[in-house]
């Protein structure tokens, strides 16, 4: 198994390596990659075909964050470049059409490395959350769900390799933050959107250090992938 670690500074060849991820996986070799992008919101297709989506990606860019139009469908997420995105690549030369099996495995090993280093997390997220989809993580309350979506996860699938990623929100000024500029987004598009929806690792009871949380996410995402072996590989500069 390849663990990439670090980003580059521009977020063309930044999505190279987890590119690469999912081109290794199709051989046969699965990767882990947990990192901060650098700053920007990803528009998904399903943004692109809105009739205010230039006005949209004005609004980004006005407020400081490159827009970027992804290959896959889903709506906007930003990243600050403090929030933490998650990629895990799977071959499928024996994992073929277990899609939801995919997701569960993923989203239990994110939550279980969330829950090791101190959060408190639930399955779910509330209504009118960014990206809105049925696999995600939101603030726990007693072991039931209560407080603002967290974490978003979403699944490419290719004839021969998966790739699952997600993002992670980690202190309260993140998703501040991510709260502005997506109410802002969300409003040119026409797409319904709470910016209280948005909560984050810190909130859960987790730290608010990027660091410790990609490491725990990393590890949770390694032991669950019953790998005989992996080895890091250092792909661009770590922002801690």
């Amino acid at each position: 198994m390849r663990v990439l670690r670090g980003r580059e500074a521009t977020i063309r060849a930044d999505r190279e390596h987890t590119a690469r991820l999912l081109a290794d996986a199709a051989d046969g070799r699965p990767g882990v990659r947990v990192w901060t992008p650098p700053r920007q919101v990803a528009f998904g297709r399903r943004d692109a075909r809105e009739p205010g989506y230039d006005r949209a990606r004005r609004v980004a860019e006005s407020a400081g964050f490159t827009p970027y139009e992804r290959d896959v469908g889903g709506r906007a997420v930003a990243h600050t470049g403090e929030t933490l995105t998650f990629a895990v690549s799977i071959p499928l030369d024996r994992d073929r059409g277990r899609i939801d099996e995919r997701y569960s495995r993923v989203t239990r090993a994110v939550r279980s490395g969330l829950e090791g280093i101190g959060a408190a997390v639930s399955r779910g997220e509330p209504s009118r959350s960014f990206c809105p989809g049925d696999h995600s993580l939101r603030v726990g309350d007693g072991g039931k769900p209560g407080g603002g979506k967290l974490a978003g996860i979403a699944q490419r699938v290719r004839a021969d390799a998966a790739l699952v990623a997600g993002c992670l929100v980690v202190s309260r000024s993140d998703a501040a933050a991510l709260a502005t500029v997506l109410e802002s987004v969300y409003d040119a598009l026409d797409v319904p959107f709470d910016p209280g929806s948005i909560g984050s690792i810190a909130e859960a009871g987790g730290p608010a250090d990027a660091e410790r949380v990609a490491r725990g996410v990393e590890r949770a995402l390694i032991d669950r992938s019953n790998a005989d072996s992996w080895r890091t590989e250092r792909v661009g500069v770590e922002p801690w």
